[in-house]
């Protein structure tokens, strides 16, 4: 039933990771009948070429307020939040009031906003122009929830440190979860830090990223790309903290008309074709997503690591993560390309559902991941930072769908441990039983396809109640910062 008077906007922080989900929430909810702007910062907007979308669905943009030669890389995200929080709120509030009085055309007024939880300016700027916000958090449950432990984690003294000790601090989780295991800083350029490294700089970025987890309780609601089955204890203990809670992933196996365009390097094409040269579950596929960086000396470790295991494999290096010294070892051992393909970004979810993909060498991103489980392939895991080491430990510890490598980084763990993945029955048949698991949370009365259509009609409630909220610039002295 069509929902024509509903406009959502939605916004992503902008990055990969983020956008690779909201893009099929958007495609989701333009399919339930809804309006939906998405609104992409003007450095990406120009990367991804949106030059078509489906009705009801368009793409607009604001500055991020740095420089287009800027790297934008996980360096510098402190440098991007601050200029977020700055030039790009403003022009987020102008562009805002702007579509709450559209005047005539095909999009009716924005009736809700959609924010990625990281951005809580996007949040606090809706609700204060009386438009409904939701918060829309990219990361696993289980992540949210220790993020939402850190005041007693603080507490205990239980930071997060490259050791085994176990954490007591984070509900649910007791009896598997280290300290090695928490949440971190991204490494330094030349390597992961020092334990005094990490024990001296925890403090401040803990606390950063639990006062953002907190602030979701704000917004009318929290929604996570995650399906019940997996995180229902996770879910359970965040939910008190919230106004509502809505579980609906994975978003990218609900949507059933194809989602547009999303990355912002471009795909190779020829990798698929390289691996139906190959038999089945035979290739390891080795990709560490769009924010991690190696040293020279951790790219050579998982090079003899991998070539030591025996199998071809598919190894996603983007162009600013190696230098000229690691590309002339690549030539090196290349040869005639037929058991090693290297490129510079791929079409993830159509290697993960080739027949020829046997392992996943994965930075256990929480999209990486769960297309991972979706598709029954095994995986190990060498997390980066913030999220990804609570997700590695599940992935190993809880529903045995692989192995965890985090902290280490020697060709000879390399090697042992993918050989392991491929050839392990029982890892194997552990994520496929994950995979009927979710399959079936996303189909037709699935609880995820449920929690959709339940958070549609919160949405389309919001947007009819809330619609007589919406300010007046002039009435209410926002005027001046309308551009």
């Amino acid at each position: 039933m069509a929902v024509a008077a509903v406009h959502v906007l939605v916004f992503p922080w902008p990055l990969q990771g983020h956008i690779n989900t909201f893009v099929p929430l958007s495609t989701a909810l333009v399919n339930s009948g809804v309006h939906v702007t998405f609104l992409h910062t003007e450095h990406n907007f120009r990367r991804v070429r949106c030059t078509e979308a489906a009705p009801r669905l368009r793409y607009l943009s604001v500055p991020d307020g740095l420089p287009d030669d800027h790297p934008r890389s996980v360096g510098d995200i402190f440098t991007l939040m601050e200029s977020m929080w700055t030039m790009g709120s403003a022009a987020y509030r102008t562009l805002l009031l702007s579509l709450l009085f559209p005047g005539s055309g095909e999009f009716p007024p924005v009736t809700c906003v959609v924010a990625d939880g990281i951005m809580t300016f996007a949040i606090d700027i809706a609700e204060e122009l009386g438009v409904p916000a939701l918060a829309f958090r990219t990361a696993s449950a289980n992540s949210f929830s220790a993020y939402l432990a850190v005041p007693r984690l603080l507490e205990l003294g239980e930071t997060p440190l490259p050791v085994d000790e176990p954490v007591h601090g984070v509900p649910g989780m007791e009896g598997f979860l280290r300290r090695r295991d928490l949440p971190r800083l991204a490494p330094a350029a030349d390597g992961h830090p020092t334990e005094s490294e990490t024990a001296a700089d925890v403090h401040p970025f803990l606390l950063t990223v639990a006062k953002g987890i907190a602030h979701c309780g704000r917004a009318r609601a929290l929604v996570l790309n995650t399906p019940a089955s997996l995180e229902g204890s996770a879910l359970a203990h965040i939910s008190p903290h919230m106004r509502d809670v809505f579980a609906i992933g994975p978003l990218h196996a609900m949507s059933s008309v194809p989602a547009p365009a999303a990355s912002l390097w471009r795909e190779d094409d020829g990798c698929v074709a390289w691996l139906d040269g190959h038999t089945d579950r035979s290739v390891v596929y080795v990709s560490l997503g769009s924010l991690t960086h190696i040293s020279h000396e951790e790219f050579t470790e998982f090079l003899f690591g991998l070539l030591g295991t025996g199998y071809p494999f598919l190894w996603v290096l983007r162009p600013d993560m190696v230098g000229a010294a690691e590309k002339e070892a690549l030539r090196g051992a290349i040869g005639d390309g037929s058991k090693v393909r290297v490129v510079d970004w791929a079409p993830q979810r159509d290697v993960l559902r080739h027949r020829a993909v046997g392992c996943f060498l994965t930075h256990s991103g929480w999209n990486s991941t769960m297309e991972s489980i979706l598709e029954g392939v095994p995986m190990v895991c060498w997390p980066f930072f913030a999220d990804q080491h609570i997700n590695s430990r599940f992935v190993h510890a809880v529903w045995r769908a692989g192995l965890d490598m985090k902290d280490m980084c020697d060709r000879s763990t390399v090697r042992s441990m993918v050989t392991e993945v491929m050839e392990s029955s029982e890892i194997r048949e552990s994520v496929q039983a994950l995979a009927q698991r979710v399959q079936r949370d996303v189909a037709t009365g699935g609880s995820s396809d449920n929690e959709f259509k339940r958070l549609v009609g919160f949405i389309t409630e919001l947007s009819t109640t809330d619609r007589h909220q919406a300010r007046s610039p002039v009435m209410n002295g926002d005027i001046s910062h309308q551009g």
